[in-house]
């Protein structure tokens, strides 16, 4: 129908708003669909096409507002305007906000599938005027094809704008209970982990997934987790049909990382005895992709690319073929499996690095951690974070003066060993160790707890309760075996085919690389040679183990030198046979000792001396040449004992004329057998504390001066050696006449000794805290001195000329002038510890970094 004029136009389009508005309130009445068809086609052919468009979008916008969206919303007021304590509550119900949330998006939905049926009608009265119209210049308007997608987005646009700021978070709840509770379902009802046995996730799992994930299966029976994924499915429909697609997929993209995270921080834990990346890896295919595939499918977004020609590539992880129970993938799945596999592999990462202290206290047994964090380092190449964590980690925990020397060369042991196998180029290695280096310089046992490393079987721990892992004998026998291998780097000794084959697997250094240092250096990571690296110098440790094997040498009750000579043979290996040479001097003087104490008890027993103790006594030979200073001490010991050494001697230079003994009486060890009135005692003593105990044999009671004069030492040394008679029961101490001369007497039974148990134990204590610092053979700090003693007067002589001179000046000066014997050899190490020990003596001062004469 068509009427001329404004007054036909007006006619026209108030008919319009009546039937509009019918159409709006029809309840699902359609019926005034149709009869829009003349009125539009009178109004488009006015050109009033637009306003009619228009009219009627802001209708619907009205009434869609009033009608659905102040309701939506307000199913959530309750939590939106809730307080953060109330929302816990909120989220502790069991069934919300499935409820509310399945119930709003239901109401809304209906409406807004009622409007888009009314939309629907004034489109068909569109695209019947267009075809209708002859020369179609209306067309060029378009509103047919605009008006359905303008509406979308009026309905996006009034729901975004209206939007609580807490809805996001509700989506969120929803969806983390949704998985958990899907999780759950799939773990068991027992409560059991299925993916705990591997062949029994193979076996079991897919195929359990397989049927109950299949959301458009045909089985007559539809499982609770199908029903479960079709309820998820439902809400995320509904969520994207309103407009909310993308935040419904950051809201279920969240919960899967969340649950993601959750099970590899279960999975991890603090044992890192067990591999984990494998069983999350596993998980993620069994749980989150699986169900991704079932809600993408129900969604209709998943399509199989059996062909494989998506062309998807990435540097992070290769497109698979198929997955158990799915197939072939679709591009959308594969991204998800390498976002999900990425994540697993950063939070793996995360956790293993973040421990990796203690991973490394643990180490061999924590190999399993080390390996899960080195293949997480090469996926995600995140190895600045790695050593950025362990350095601080080491600066808090490790290098500080709490930690013990020994517990700090164990701790770097290990470091360079799990290092090693996480970046075998040696690049983070060099990263991470230099502030241990640093810090073990400084400390002046450093050199001491290395070699006790070196030659005690645990591994350098005073209980023996050292791990074999820690013990650097280890670590030389294997470099023993490898001297035996053709060495990686020796390009000289392989032919073309191999040399071409090195070049194909050629990889440049990490960025992170020295380019100071060469990668042939890096590609063989030498423990010992790393370990030696702290002290500079080789010849340092060298003259530490001479002095430590001297002292062992010296203590030992037998010959029996096996294990020293295996230790010997190696560090020859190492430092070479010229640096070891006074070592195996030493060695080999043991040796001969053994068969010389048989060549002259042999002798001596064919002569008249038969049975006067000889067959007891044994004496070990050295070269003093080719050993360190031994400490001497005066000691007068019993005439008995000092024959036996006057006939030993003898014999001795009959055996091996011209050489002559000279007794160091002071070291050894002797074994004695106290016999009382109601008790047998024995001991393994030192001559010294031998020869005090046998003089009260002639009579049982001596004051301290006159036994000091009798054995030959001064009396401080007596009361401090006599105290372990009186910890063992055997003297008791009492103050005599002088207050300075305490009287000795033997305890002949134990009521006596009893009455003393106090004051025994304290001596105790006290004689073995003095043990502790007695030495046979002067220690390398002391040798130092005594050989740097000579170029104390150049020193003092420089500094009265020149006033103040840094350390590096007097290093220089020296080496520049001291050139006559003897040389100035030393290292700017040890020349800074002779320095320090003048300033000790108050001879010299330092200030501001230089040394002055003190005045």
């Amino acid at each position: 129908m068509q009427l001329d004029g404004a007054d036909g136009a007006l006619d026209s389009w108030a008919r319009f708003c009546a039937l509009s508005d019918e159409l709006f309130g029809g309840a699902g009445d359609l019926s005034a669909g149709p009869r829009l068809a003349p009125v539009v086609a009178d109004l488009c052919a006015r050109g009033l096409a637009a306003l009619l468009r228009d009219h009627f979008l802001r209708s619907l916008e009205g009434i869609f507002r009033s009608n659905a969206v102040e309701k939506f919303w307000q199913q959530f007021h309750p939590y939106c305007s809730s307080s953060a304590v109330e929302r816990i509550k909120f989220c502790v119900h069991e069934n919300w906000p499935e409820d509310v949330l399945c119930r709003a998006l239901e109401d809304i939905c209906l409406e807004k599938s009622y409007q888009e049926k009314c939309v629907l009608a004034l489109v068909h009265s569109l695209q019947s005027y267009e075809d209708r119209t002859p020369n179609r210049k209306s067309k060029s308007l378009d509103c047919s094809s605009s008006l359905m997608p303008r509406y979308q987005l009026m309905v996006s646009s009034v729901l975004l704008t209206t939007l609580p700021l807490s809805f996001p978070e509700i989506l969120n709840v929803y969806f983390k209970k949704k998985l958990e509770e899907l999780n759950i379902m799939m773990a068991g009802s027992d409560g059991n982990d299925p993916f705990g046995n591997h062949d029994l996730f193979e076996r079991s799992n897919t195929s359990a997934w397989q049927s109950q994930m299949d959301i458009d299966g045909q089985e007559p029976v539809i499982s609770e987790s199908r029903n479960l994924v079709k309820n998820i499915g439902k809400v995320v429909r509904d969520l994207r049909y309103l407009g909310f697609t993308s935040m419904t997929e950051d809201a279920y993209s969240s919960a899967i990382i969340w649950l993601l995270k959750s099970k590899v921080h279960e999975l991890a834990g603090d044992d890192y005895r067990i591999p984990v990346l494998g069983c999350v890896k596993k998980w993620i295919q069994a749980v989150p992709l699986k169900f991704l595939h079932a809600l993408l499918t129900y969604l209709g977004d998943s399509v199989n690319n059996e062909s494989g020609s998506s062309g998807l590539k990435s540097p992070l992880a290769s497109r698979p073929s198929s997955f158990p129970g799915i197939g072939v993938p679709s591009e959308a799945l594969v991204r998800w499996h390498m976002r999900l596999e990425y994540f697993a592999y950063e939070t793996l990462q995360d956790l293993r690095i973040g421990k990796l202290f203690e991973i490394i206290v643990d180490y061999p047994e924590s190999s399993p951690a080390i390996e899960d964090l080195k293949q997480c380092l090469e996926y995600t190449g995140q190895h600045s974070k790695l050593v950025d964590s362990f350095i601080s980690s080491l600066r808090y925990r490790l290098l500080t003066a709490g930690a013990s020397t020994n517990d700090i060369l164990h701790q770097y042991v290990s470091t360079i060993k799990a290092l090693r196998t996480i970046d075998p180029t040696g690049v983070f290695l060099e990263a991470v160790g230099e502030p241990i280096r640093d810090y073990l310089r400084g400390r002046k046992d450093t050199i001491k707890c290395i070699v006790t490393m070196l030659t005690d079987g645990s591994g350098g721990n005073t209980n023996g309760t050292g791990n074999a892992g820690d013990n650097l004998l280890e670590e030389l026998n294997r470099d023993a075996e490898n001297q035996e291998n053709v060495d990686y780097d020796d390009h000289t000794n392989i032919d073309e085919k191999q040399a071409w084959l090195n070049a194909e697997s050629w990889e440049p250094d990490p960025v992170e690389a020295d380019p100071l240092k060469g990668s042939r250096n890096r590609r063989k990571i030498d423990i010992l040679g790393l370990i030696v690296s702290i002290i500079g110098s080789k010849d340092q440790l060298v003259n530490e183990y001479r002095v430590m094997l001297a002292e062992k040498l010296l203590n030992k009750s037998d010959f029996d030198i096996d294990s020293d000579i295996r230790t010997l043979e190696l560090l020859k290996i190492h430092f070479g046979e010229s640096s070891m040479q006074k070592c195996e001097i030493m060695l080999n003087d043991l040796i001969d000792s053994k068969r010389t104490n048989s060549n002259i008890k042999t002798s001596l027993s064919r002569t008249s001396q038969i049975g006067t103790g000889h067959d007891v006594f044994d004496a070990t030979i050295i070269s003093s040449n080719f050993w360190p200073p031994i400490q001497t001490e005066d000691l007068t010991i019993p005439v008995s004992v000092d024959q036996l050494l006057s006939d030993y001697a003898k014999r001795f230079h009959q055996i091996k004329t011209p050489r002559k003994l000279l007794w160091k009486k002071n070291l050894g060890t002797v074994k004695l057998e106290l016999q009382f009135e109601d008790r047998s005692m024995q001991f393994t003593v030192a001559p010294v504390h031998a020869a005090i105990i046998m003089q009260f044999q002639e009579k049982p009671s001596w004051t301290s001066k006159t036994l000091a004069a009798a054995i030959g030492v001064a009396v401080d040394s007596l009361n401090r050696r006599i105290s372990f008679w009186t910890s063992k029961g055997v003297l008791t101490e009492s103050v005599g006449p002088d207050a300075d001369d305490h009287t000795f007497t033997v305890v002949d039974s134990t009521s006596d000794f009893s009455k003393n148990s106090t004051v025994n134990q304290l001596c105790e204590r006290f004689q073995m805290a003095e043990d502790e610092g007695e030495s046979s053979v002067a220690s390398v700090e002391e040798q130092l001195r005594k050989e740097m003693t000579v170029y104390e007067k150049f020193i003092i002589g420089m500094l009265t000329n020149f006033g103040s001179m840094t350390l590096d000046r007097i290093h220089n000066t020296l080496k520049m002038f001291c050139i006559a014997e003897p040389s100035y050899d030393k290292s700017l190490q040890q020349l800074q510890s002779f320095l320090s020990g003048l300033v000790s003596d108050e001879k010299l001062e330092m200030r501001d970094g230089s040394y002055i004469l003190r005045k």
